[in-house]
């Protein structure tokens, strides 16, 4: 399979257009400034962000030596947690930055989007084809929302479906509870009982806004996504022996594989051309899907990533969180340290060394 399986055509003639388009020749101070520009996204950290080690006071013996590898170097010195899993059964295969990964977590941003549309969806509010107004003379259907992570766009569909229903399918799909089995120092997150005060149901639906989830949430979120719609627990290889070998622990059947390949279009097109660019491994066959999210609570400005990898056969899922005082602190750097993993594991041969999984069922 092609690395643009099962993109639609509208999502990759978009794609490939704007690869195509020659930019025009650059002005002497275009250049000099295309080239600081340069110069800083190859930093380890964002200027003014104090340098950490990320990984201090971390317990190791359970993770992926491979994974955790990858991980630990993709963050370099950014205050910032990852946590990955196998989407296929809930294993954790690493938490870097274990502190950040077990706090209260943060404002969901952007992230909570994937969920409203998963909602809207089901509640057949739109098809992957309606057209929204986003803007005087502007209107975008799903994917294209979802790749620009078009607020508007997902502020009307919180509002059409209203706080109780937006608040079902969030709950459903695993927000405001523990995602781990035996995680003793996990935190549930928080979610609201009433809508919230600031944008009420439309922020909520757009940023998140009132909510807290943890990257474990996230990283289980995005597992569902890639495995078809199992919300599997996730746990550490520990939690089984040799007598009693590891056995994955399903906490519930969302049934949303219908929905998921509409779901998938979307993030596939954030990594190819919006907001989640920066996670594409041009050298790979594995095509990251995933969905970026930029906001700020009363402690910092943060940066999301949620993702998985490949799309066909699913082998990792990923949570990427960034927090600092620089405004730089967003989900596109995020995304760029999940970016870095999957090259560092594609150059391992880590794809290539596991089992290919029974193609997921997703409608396609």
């Amino acid at each position: 399979m092609t690395k643009t399986s099962g993109l639609g055509k509208t999502t990759l003639a978009i794609f490939l257009s704007a690869c195509c388009v020659l930019p025009a020749p650059a002005s002497a101070a275009t250049r000099k400034s295309s080239t600081r520009s340069t110069r800083s996204s190859r930093h380890r950290y964002v200027p003014r962000e104090k340098a950490v080690d990320p990984t201090l006071g971390d317990i190791t013996e359970n993770d992926d030596p491979i994974v955790r590898a990858a991980a630990v170097e993709a963050l370099g010195k950014y205050n910032g947690s990852v946590v990955a899993v196998d989407p296929n059964t809930g294993r954790i295969l690493t938490v870097v930055n274990q502190k950040m990964a077990y706090s209260d977590g943060a404002i969901p941003c952007s992230t909570i989007k994937p969920t409203i549309a998963l909602a809207a969806l089901e509640e057949n509010v739109i098809t992957r084809d309606t057209m929204l107004k986003v803007g005087r003379r502007k209107f975008m259907n799903l994917t294209e929302a979802m790749a620009h992570s078009n607020n508007e766009f997902f502020e009307q569909l919180g509002q059409r479906m209203g706080f109780e229903t937006v608040s079902k399918y969030a709950r459903l799909l695993g927000l405001g509870e523990l995602a781990g089995y035996n995680l003793n120092d996990e935190h549930p997150g928080a979610f609201p009982m009433t809508p919230p005060q600031k944008g009420g149901v439309a922020r909520m639906s757009s940023f998140g806004e009132g909510i807290q989830v943890t990257p474990f949430q996230l990283a289980s979120l995005a597992a569902a996504f890639a495995n078809g719609g199992t919300l599997y627990y996730l746990q550490y290889p520990s939690a089984g022996t040799d007598t009693n070998p590891f056995a994955p622990r399903i906490k519930r059947e969302l049934n949303i594989a219908p929905l998921l390949p509409e779901l998938r279009e979307g993030m596939l097109a954030a990594v190819l051309y919006g907001t989640g660019k920066r996670s594409y491994d041009s050298g790979g066959d594995e095509l990251p899907a995933g969905k970026t999210g930029t906001c700020s609570d009363d402690q910092s400005h943060v940066g999301w990533f949620l993702s998985y990898a490949d799309e066909a056969h699913p082998k990792i899922a990923l949570a990427v969180l960034i927090r600092g005082r620089s405004s730089l602190i967003k989900g596109p750097l995020a995304a760029g340290v999940a970016g870095r993993i999957y090259r560092r594991l594609r150059e391992q041969n880590y794809f290539a060394s596991l089992p290919a999984h029974t193609q997921i069922q997703s409608g396609r």
